[in-house]
């Protein structure tokens, strides 16, 4: 039964929605006709939205408490059994991978061009959420910045192409290799951080290139960015833009496939499990005699790789970029990638993917609401589900005691 208190805190929770959205919701200021319209239908529609969902909200949190311990743990030990037989199952997961790779073969022969072009920034960002799910998912380095080595990697091949004539084949390996060497400049002076501080200095460091960029005029074309990227080629054909669109989407198909076999191997390696030691206690870690300096280093600079890798791609699918390209929003973005998907899950940074990318566009019919219902979907995901889409499941090993001739355990 929801009682006269939470019938109370939702009406004013309403109230204070119709606040907050007032001059959005309600305000609309027209410049040509130099007039204001006053949409007092919308204050309605968002006080009940607000006190319908807020009851909804507080009945799901008062039923999710409600539960017994017992319960929850006995609820998440059976999902988790389901998950780590999808994910670690070789016929399983094979199943899954084939099932996203044959809808992503026939995406171009089914949907338009845009549709194609959209696709293909998110697997864009697939990459870069699997490159920052090192330093982040398995490291446990929280990486403010990381959209400077993205930069890193798209200003070498414009700038390589601008003064050099380089072409797009011979960059792309160039530019992930740069970007590692930045990934190592950046680790070595934040070894002894953690936590918020190393945030702080990560968050700084991506400011600092993005600054460089935008004023160094006479290296980088400053704010006005660098223009006529050529995009990749194949054998020297001439493609038109909707072919070239094509061939970049199977470019990104293939380099995805790549990612997630070298990043899956990483997490299997011996590398991978200092990772993983690493974030669960780095004292610990170091104790048991792995070289902490190393192992971090290792991890900003093989993410800051994929990161350079993911640059080079985007700067030759967009034929400008600029240094408004390289905000901090983009590092965040890729962060929220990476905590939706799962921290160290590589299917859940996938599809972690897919929804922030994929879901602003199509809820483009939403208008200028879009934003408020992708970030009410977001809280509730963050709210019900705080482990992500797919959490990262860790291995479990049992001792089962050999059993002697005569009966008793050797």
């Amino acid at each position: 039964m929801i009682t006269f208190q939470e019938l109370k805190r939702s009406f004013f929770i309403s109230l204070w929605f119709v606040f907050l959205t007032f001059p959005i919701m309600v305000i609309r200021v027209d410049s040509i006709e130099k007039t204001v319209q006053w949409r007092w239908m919308n204050m309605l529609y968002v006080a009940v939205g607000a006190f319908i969902l807020s009851l909804i909200f507080r009945y799901m949190m008062r039923r999710k408490e409600g539960q017994s311990a017992d319960d929850d743990e006995e609820t998440s030990t059976s999902d988790q059994h389901l998950i780590h037989r999808w994910l670690t199952v070789p016929r399983y997961r094979n199943i899954i991978y084939g099932v996203m790779l044959t809808l992503a073969l026939v995406l171009p022969l089914v949907f338009s061009t845009y549709q194609t072009s959209i696709m293909t920034t998110a697997l864009l960002y697939v990459v870069l959420g699997l490159g920052l799910n090192i330093v982040v998912g398995l490291a446990g380095l929280l990486d403010l910045g990381y959209v400077a080595f993205y930069a890193v990697g798209a200003y070498t091949y414009a700038l390589l192409y601008h003064f050099f004539g380089m072409s797009f084949w011979i960059v792309l390996p160039l530019g992930g290799m740069l970007a590692a060497v930045f990934g190592i400049l950046l680790g070595i002076p934040v070894l002894r951080l953690r936590g918020d501080y190393l945030a702080i200095v990560t968050l700084g460091f991506g400011e600092i290139i993005r600054l460089i960029l935008e004023n160094w005029g006479e290296f980088s074309q400053g704010p006005s960015g660098v223009s006529n990227i050529p995009r990749p080629s194949f054998f020297g054909i001439d493609m038109s833009l909707d072919t070239a669109l094509i061939y970049i989407y199977y470019l990104m198909i293939a380099f995805v496939i790549f990612t997630i076999f070298i990043v899956n191997r990483l997490q299997n390696s011996r590398l991978g499990r200092a990772w993983v030691a690493l974030r669960e206690d780095e004292i610990a870690c170091q104790a048991m005699g792995i070289d902490k300096m190393k192992t971090k280093l290792a991890a900003f600079s093989l993410g800051a790789f994929w990161a350079g890798i993911a640059g080079v791609i985007f700067a030759a699918k967009t034929t400008f970029i600029s240094p408004r390209s390289f905000t901090f929003i983009e590092s965040a973005i890729i962060l929220s990638i990476v905590v939706l998907g799962g921290m160290g899950s590589i299917i859940g940074v996938i599809i972690g993917a897919m929804v922030l990318i994929l879901l602003p566009e199509y809820l483009r019919f939403l208008s200028e609401y879009r934003m408020l219902a992708f970030g009410a979907i977001l809280v509730c995901m963050m709210v019900f589900r705080p482990q992500g889409i797919i959490a990262s499941v860790r291995r479990t090993y049992t001792y089962n005691k050999k059993e002697t001739a005569d009966g008793e355990g050797a």
